[in-house]
């Protein structure tokens, strides 16, 4: 059994940026600017945009937090877009999920100029994805991409399982391992709440991708030997035995899984740290684009 390990494949990808942005530098050219919006004191939240923010840094990039108190309205968030929008020196932004109840998420998507929607979710983006196109990918998925292209898994003529149907993660990587590309030409069955008998499913998988947010839904009886698991789902709970009083568990029985595994990401360092990584080439493009 081989880890997947996306906490080295990430820290690779980004000495690789880190170059790029030295030679835009090096020619007269500004550095990538990232912007995050964050609205509200969610933990997980801030946690993660702050993990963004201390990467941008890590590779040279300017970075720019707005924090927004979770009363603004949806009218004024989209004000905010706006000016984001029409800055000429900000590259890429993102406004961190989720809102507060009283904003409408797809209102707020739709409001992201298309240029400058590296998290990839604005429907022009998703649609230049389905087809094919140049675009942004949705940073999880391309992750998962690149995870399997650097560890030389073979996905052409394969028998995928993906998990959950997602906007964010389940349905995009669905439709990018069926396309024509280096990581893709594969079989693929995207299943859900409503697929019948999953297990029968999964055992015919060559790999498995799960984004469910379940701990431990993907069991060992679920599984054939020599399987590739890809775990997307990170969830928080309670462990005494912890200095902060909780642990990280994915949507994969890590310890019986793994016996059984080729591949396998670990949670938490598996695909957490590649979507941070993809996060920031996709501001790298939108920047060269310009």
């Amino acid at each position: 059994m081989v880890l997947l390990d996306g906490k080295k494949t990430s820290a690779d990808i980004r000495k690789e940026i880190a170059l790029e942005v030295e030679e835009l530098k090096k020619n007269n050219k500004k550095a990538p600017h990232l912007v995050a919006i964050i609205v509200g004191n969610n933990g997980a939240s801030i946690t993660y945009v702050n993990a963004k923010v201390k990467a941008c840094k890590e590779v040279g990039f300017e970075s720019t937090l707005i924090e927004l108190p979770k009363e603004i309205s949806e009218q004024e968030l989209i004000n905010k877009i706006n000016t984001l929008n029409n800055d000429k020196f900000i590259d890429g932004f993102i406004v961190q999920l989720p809102l507060p109840e009283h904003i409408n998420e797809e209102n707020i998507i739709m409001a992201i100029n298309p240029d400058k929607d590296v998290d990839g979710f604005h429907p022009t983006n998703i649609g230049k994805m389905t087809l094919n196109l140049p675009t942004f990918i949705p940073a999880t998925p391309f992750g998962i991409l690149e995870l399997l292209e650097r560890y030389k898994i073979e996905t052409s003529g394969k028998n995928v399982i993906v998990i959950g149907r997602s906007n964010i993660v389940g349905t995009p990587i669905s439709i990018l391992l069926g396309q024509k590309r280096n990581v893709g030409n594969a079989t693929v069955t995207l299943t859900h709440s409503r697929t019948v008998d999953l297990p029968k499913i999964t055992k015919q998988a060559d790999i498995i991708i799960v984004a469910l947010g379940v701990p431990n839904f993907l069991k060992a009886d679920m599984v054939k030997e020599g399987v590739v698991i890809v775990d997307v789902g990170i969830t928080r709970v309670e462990d005494t035995s912890k200095k902060n009083r909780f642990k990280l568990i994915g949507d994969v029985d890590f310890k019986e899984v793994s016996q059984k595994a080729s591949y396998i990401t670990p949670v938490p360092g598996g695909v957490g740290p590649m979507t941070i990584a993809m996060l920031l080439k996709n501001t790298l493009l939108a920047c060269k684009r310009k």
